[in-house]
């Protein structure tokens, strides 16, 4: 599932490029995949997108809004006017569940493999309301989440073991599987360790794993070991710099152990058994 670099990335690609475009129609190929009815944003200018956790959010300008959760296997693709395919060969095919139709002749395509992803079409108090059901965490890459914050909101939960709790969206926003494994690397900290556990010193390493390893990631514009791909049907590199996540059996590139891995319910971790601890 795309974490938060990887829809961060969608959101800063995607955001030049439909900002003040007219949606003019949103064709459905998938009726599952969407909740509320298109034509209430038809005609409607886009005035901004953002991302809250692994939400990507359109805002309208009639004060609707455009939903989306990519889930395993989501991807958007831009069409620029006349263009059928992206740079990447990327175009409509079997897996196409809806279309967005902007009034200067570009689409966005809407694929999704296993069809787990959604539109939802909601006005501002439902999108409120649906934001407030999440119960979403902080954003780990906003000013005020600072180490003082995650020092507080550690001592809350003292018997949590740390890797489920990194990827614990009402805990934090955005962070999974791939980059609390790195995470935990970067700050030298075994996936089973109970909060009650970690030292100052160790929850200040653990703050700037956070900072540092999703700045990465961003930076090379997520990870696409899966089905990701950026709007333009590139895709990100930053699996090229990763450290533990899938790696089982390879050595670790700090100290030469093989890297392990152990279960956390149906989810797997990765990690160094030499140098986390």
């Amino acid at each position: 599932m795309p974490e938060l670099p990887e829809v961060q990335t969608i959101v800063n690609e995607l955001k030049p490029l439909v900002r003040g475009r007219v949606l003019q129609e949103i064709k459905v190929l998938t009726p599952k995949m969407v909740v509320g009815e298109p034509k209430k944003v038809y005609g409607q200018k886009v005035l901004g997108l953002r991302r809250r956790a692994k939400l990507i959010i359109f805002d309208l300008s009639n004060g609707w809004h455009l939903l989306i959760h990519l889930k395993l296997t989501g991807q958007l693709f831009f069409l620029p006017p006349k263009a059928e395919r992206t740079k990447t060969g990327e175009g409509q095919n079997r897996f196409t569940a809806m279309i967005f139709y902007f009034d200067d002749g570009s689409r966005l395509l809407f694929n999704d493999l296993r069809k787990f992803g959604y539109l939802k079409i909601l006005d501002e108090k439902e999108l409120l309301e649906r934001l407030k059901k999440e119960d979403y965490g902080p954003e780990p890459l906003e000013p005020d989440f600072t180490l003082e914050k995650l020092q507080k909101m550690l001592a809350q939960r003292p018997n949590a073991q740390i890797k489920p709790l990194l990827m614990d969206q009402s805990f934090i926003a955005g962070i999974g599987n791939l980059y609390s494994d790195e995470i935990l690397f970067f700050a030298g900290i075994h996936p089973k360790r109970k909060v009650n556990s970690l030292d100052d010193t160790e929850i200040e390493k653990i703050y700037q794993g956070i900072e540092t390893i999703l700045r990465q990631a961003l930076k090379y514009k997520g990870s696409s070991i899966d089905t990701y791909r950026r709007p333009s049907g590139e895709k990100g590199t930053f699996e090229f710099h990763r450290k533990v996540y899938r790696r089982k059996g390879e050595r670790c590139f700090v100290c030469g152990t093989p890297i392990a891995s152990l279960k956390f319910g149906g989810r797997t971790a990765y990690y160094c058994p030499t140098c986390q601890k």
